[in-house]
């Protein structure tokens, strides 16, 4: 791929993460939100005011949901463009590169933390399902769990049932370019400035429909916040 075609599609997943950022932002409710949290915490680590709750419930949120939609929006679509590949037919598997002799079925994930071991367990699961479909193509069976950043140590059991590759190893694997993971970043350019007066004008807007609807359901007529109201609506029965 070269650099120019590297450019344009990492600007076009940008700019589908970013889209996805703003209308997530638009649609969320204080109320779905708060009912998520901690409000022992909020209290416990001396929270005052209602910006400071809201800019914290806003955060956590957006930290969480950013992870998600950078996968699904940028790395998933990255790694089907890079390697010319296509869909799986199949439930845990992303990316499918079918060779002359070979198919090898991609499951891709963020990063090595995203995979503990209730889900290696059905990764290996959702594998064997793709391989006893596919035994009629009569092609050598690569299974293989690719994170997008990161690094991984290597399984010394060479019985395991798929390879793992992170970082570096995973996009050299793809594309044979061992500065694949570099030139990745490198294309972004100034997108994601071009993205940030958008994006904040989204979460100022957020942030300001928050707060009002913070301080008439949850605070005091002193302003103060009604801690026993917050702490009932959260965990209270009804």
């Amino acid at each position: 791929m070269t650099t120019e075609e590297l450019e344009q599609l990492v600007g076009e997943r940008l700019d589908d993460f970013y889209r996805r950022r703003i209308a997530k932002l638009q649609g969320l409710q204080l109320t779905a939100t708060l009912k998520r949290k901690n409000p022992y915490l909020f209290r416990a680590t001396g929270m005052q005011n209602a910006q400071d709750i809201v800019e914290s419930l806003l955060l956590a949120y957006m930290s969480s949901s950013d992870e998600t939609f950078f996968g699904d929006s940028f790395f998933e679509p990255l790694v089907r463009g890079v390697a010319a590949g296509e869909a799986a037919p199949s439930p845990g598997v992303d990316v499918a590169i079918v060779g002359e002799r070979t198919y090898m079925a991609i499951a891709v994930k963020s990063g090595p933390s995203d995979f503990n071991a209730q889900s290696r367990h059905r990764q290996g699961d959702e594998f064997r399902a793709l391989r006893s479909r596919l035994q009629k193509l009569q092609k050598q069976f690569d299974p293989l769990v690719g994170y997008c950043y990161g690094r991984k140590q290597q399984r010394p059991n060479t019985a395991a049932e798929f390879r793992e590759l992170a970082g570096q190893q995973f996009w050299t694997e793809l594309t044979g370019d061992s500065d694949f993971y570099l030139r990745i970043i490198r294309a972004m350019k100034d997108r994601p400035v071009l993205h940030r007066d958008a994006f904040q004008q989204a979460w100022s807007a957020a942030c300001n429909r928050f707060v009002r609807e913070f301080t008439t359901n949850f605070c005091l007529e002193s302003g103060e916040i009604d801690w026993d109201k917050l702490t009932q609506f959260n965990s209270g029965n009804g």
